[in-house]
């Protein structure tokens, strides 16, 4: 992940610069998307580190979720710079101004080449399926891209037809698919920081892998939630038979979650029908 913020710092400022010499606004928007990416990215390193520090007293679980929020800030960096580029184009809609199309073509392919090796580094070192910290990341550097394309898209009709109207177009497509990355890891974050269940799960059905142990009369104040990318907790109840045998029954239960449902960190109250506390809210 450092080889693609070097790349994308180096870039960010080409593109800043060209889009000032050639007054582009496709690649003044990508400049500033990419400046959401090195921080991005950066923020992205930091959160990796922290997730290594050991657990606390003050923090049992670590600093998982740093990855998390990090991941939810970034998400937000992109609706906002998606916001100030539509408001731009707006402008630009009403009034198009020449835009020196070869050389922004030029440095949007420089930049589309550099996305490309920023992504191929990421997705080489880095789990961008599982892990939404280092998926937020691979989609704002998948954002540059597109924006690069759409930079060299835009520079062709200006070039060829001299539709300078094109320019703000290409804006506000780009960042209309910005905002449709950036949601989807919203919105994966903050189930997350909800104490969502994990989509690969079903609680259901775990309630009925538990059932199904000879002894086990019911299951109850189950729940299942995601510390970070790839952990997963489970908490619950579970009321056995009088004459049931306890800890063979406890073993079970926690080698069926860890084989069928891939959850390590399993904790599980047993029960048996005498026993009383206190009706759970959850």
């Amino acid at each position: 992940m450092s080889i693609a913020l070097a790349i994308t710092s180096v870039i960010m400022l080409l593109e800043f610069i060209g889009g000032l010499i050639t007054n582009s606004l496709a690649l003044l928007s990508d400049s500033g998307h990419m400046l959401s990416d090195v921080g991005a990215l950066a923020l992205s390193l930091v959160a990796m580190a922290l997730a290594s520090r050991p657990p606390s007293p003050r923090k049992s679980y670590g600093y998982y979720r740093f990855e998390i929020l990090a991941a939810l800030f970034n998400g937000v960096t992109l609706f906002i710079i998606a916001a100030f580029i539509i408001r731009e184009a707006y402008e630009r809609f009403i009034n198009p101004p020449t835009v020196a199309s070869g050389s922004m073509m030029i440095i949007a392919f420089i930049g589309l080449l550099a996305n490309l090796a920023s992504a191929w580094f990421l997705m080489r070192k880095g789990d961008v399926k599982d892990n939404v910290n280092v998926r937020s990341a691979y989609l704002h550097v998948i954002g540059d891209a597109l924006g690069s394309v759409g930079a060299i898209v835009a520079g062709l009709f200006m070039l060829v037809f001299e539709w300078y109207i094109a320019d703000p177009i290409i804006s506000v497509v780009v960042s209309l698919l910005i905002l449709k990355s950036a949601w989807g890891v919203m919105k994966t974050a903050v189930h997350i920081l909800m104490e969502g269940t994990p989509p690969t799960i079903d609680s259901d059905q775990v309630k009925k892998t538990l059932l199904a142990i000879d002894g086990v009369q019911e299951v109850h104040d189950l729940h299942i939630w995601t510390v970070s990318s790839g952990l997963d907790s489970l908490t619950c109840h579970i009321m056995i038979d009088h004459d049931g045998d306890s800890q063979f029954i406890l073993q079970q239960a926690i080698q069926q979650i860890e084989q069928k449902y891939r959850i390590q960190h399993t904790t599980i109250q047993v029960e048996k029908p005498d026993f009383n506390h206190p009706k759970s809210k959850f």
